[in-house]
Protein backbone atom coordinates (compact mmCIF):
# COMPACT_ATOMS: atom_id res chain seq x y z
CA UNK A 1 0.00 0.00 0.00
CA UNK A 2 1.10 3.31 -0.95
CA UNK A 3 1.31 5.78 1.50
CA UNK A 4 1.49 9.70 0.73
CA UNK A 5 4.50 11.98 2.27
CA UNK A 6 3.30 14.85 2.63
CA UNK A 7 -0.29 13.79 5.03
CA UNK A 8 0.79 10.17 5.89
CA UNK A 9 -2.44 8.64 4.59
CA UNK A 10 -2.70 5.62 2.28
CA UNK A 11 -2.97 7.17 -1.35
CA UNK A 12 -6.45 6.21 -1.99
CA UNK A 13 -7.56 8.75 1.30
CA UNK A 14 -5.23 11.47 0.48
CA UNK A 15 -6.43 14.98 0.63
CA UNK A 16 -3.26 16.62 -0.07
CA UNK A 17 -4.22 17.36 -3.99
CA UNK A 18 -7.95 19.10 -2.68
CA UNK A 19 -6.44 20.79 0.05
CA UNK A 20 -3.99 22.02 -2.31
CA UNK A 21 -6.70 22.86 -5.01
CA UNK A 22 -8.67 24.80 -2.24
CA UNK A 23 -5.46 27.21 -1.42
CA UNK A 24 -4.42 28.47 -4.81
CA UNK A 25 -4.27 32.09 -5.74
CA UNK A 26 -5.10 31.97 -9.34
CA UNK A 27 -4.45 34.79 -12.02
CA UNK A 28 -6.44 34.31 -15.24
CA UNK A 29 -5.39 37.18 -17.99
CA UNK A 30 -5.65 37.15 -22.32
CA UNK A 31 -2.64 38.35 -23.59
CA UNK A 32 -2.33 39.45 -27.04
CA UNK A 33 0.59 38.28 -29.30
CA UNK A 34 1.56 38.16 -32.70
CA UNK A 35 -0.91 38.38 -35.64
CA UNK A 36 -3.06 39.90 -32.96
CA UNK A 37 -3.57 36.56 -31.67
CA UNK A 38 -4.95 36.06 -28.00
CA UNK A 39 -4.01 33.31 -25.63
CA UNK A 40 -5.23 32.83 -22.13
CA UNK A 41 -2.90 32.44 -19.52
CA UNK A 42 -3.37 31.23 -16.12
CA UNK A 43 -0.83 31.40 -13.47
CA UNK A 44 -0.27 30.80 -9.93
CA UNK A 45 -0.56 26.70 -9.54
CA UNK A 46 1.63 25.62 -7.61
CA UNK A 47 4.13 22.59 -9.40
CA UNK A 48 4.15 20.45 -6.13
CA UNK A 49 0.48 19.94 -5.58
CA UNK A 50 -1.15 19.90 -9.14
CA UNK A 51 -0.36 18.08 -12.66
CA UNK A 52 0.00 20.88 -14.31
CA UNK A 53 0.10 18.61 -17.31
CA UNK A 54 -2.99 16.68 -16.65
CA UNK A 55 -4.60 19.77 -15.88
CA UNK A 56 -3.86 21.79 -19.35
CA UNK A 57 -4.88 18.50 -20.90
CA UNK A 58 -8.29 18.78 -19.56
CA UNK A 59 -8.83 22.57 -20.53
CA UNK A 60 -7.22 21.74 -24.11
CA UNK A 61 -10.16 18.93 -24.70
CA UNK A 62 -12.73 21.29 -22.94
CA UNK A 63 -11.99 24.50 -24.76
CA UNK A 64 -10.86 22.52 -27.92
CA UNK A 65 -8.11 24.37 -28.55
CA UNK A 66 -4.24 24.18 -28.39
CA UNK A 67 -2.00 25.20 -25.32
CA UNK A 68 1.31 24.77 -23.64
CA UNK A 69 3.34 25.38 -20.38
CA UNK A 70 5.81 27.72 -19.82
CA UNK A 71 7.35 29.26 -17.03
CA UNK A 72 4.95 27.44 -14.60
CA UNK A 73 1.95 29.63 -16.20
CA UNK A 74 -0.48 27.69 -18.65
CA UNK A 75 -1.29 29.56 -22.13
CA UNK A 76 -4.38 28.41 -24.19
CA UNK A 77 -4.49 29.63 -27.88
CA UNK A 78 -7.76 31.64 -27.47
CA UNK A 79 -9.36 34.12 -25.16
CA UNK A 80 -11.43 31.70 -22.69
CA UNK A 81 -12.02 34.64 -19.82
CA UNK A 82 -15.60 33.88 -19.71
CA UNK A 83 -15.39 30.55 -19.53
CA UNK A 84 -12.44 29.56 -17.77
CA UNK A 85 -13.74 30.16 -14.13
CA UNK A 86 -16.55 27.13 -14.83
CA UNK A 87 -13.79 24.77 -15.91
CA UNK A 88 -11.60 25.38 -12.84
CA UNK A 89 -14.44 24.96 -10.76
CA UNK A 90 -15.42 22.21 -11.71
CA UNK A 91 -11.47 20.67 -11.64
CA UNK A 92 -11.73 21.09 -7.97
CA UNK A 93 -10.57 24.61 -7.52
CA UNK A 94 -12.73 27.36 -5.55
CA UNK A 95 -14.31 30.15 -7.66
CA UNK A 96 -13.20 32.79 -4.64
CA UNK A 97 -9.79 31.76 -5.45
CA UNK A 98 -10.07 32.51 -9.35
CA UNK A 99 -9.09 36.15 -10.14
CA UNK A 100 -10.01 37.52 -13.48
CA UNK A 101 -8.61 40.36 -15.07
Amino acid sequence: MDICPVCGLPKELCVCGTIAKETQKINVYVEKRKFGKSYTMIEGLEDKEIDKEKLLKKLKTKFACGGTIKEGIIALQGDHKSKIREALVEEGFKPETINIK
